[in-house]
């Protein structure tokens, strides 16, 4: 479902769920092993996803390239 490298979900990554971005906010990866990726949202906190399950976009919060 997602268009993401798994190799991209590096820790200190930061993605948006898609699906769910007003809802979860920006979330930080925290670690990624395999097909599991934790991720801290600032506003659901703490969760552990499939990437090819749910649609993640990483973004840039440093408005740089």
């Amino acid at each position: 479902m997602s268009n993401i490298y798994i190799g991209d979900l590096t820790p200190g990554t930061f993605v948006i769920n898609v699906d769910k971005e007003k809802e979860w906010g920006i979330g930080q990866v925290q670690s990624s092993i395999d097909n599991k990726i934790t991720i801290n949202f600032e506003n659901v906190g703490k969760k552990t996803i499939n990437p090819k399950e749910v649609e993640l976009k990483l973004i840039n919060i440093n408005g740089t390239d």
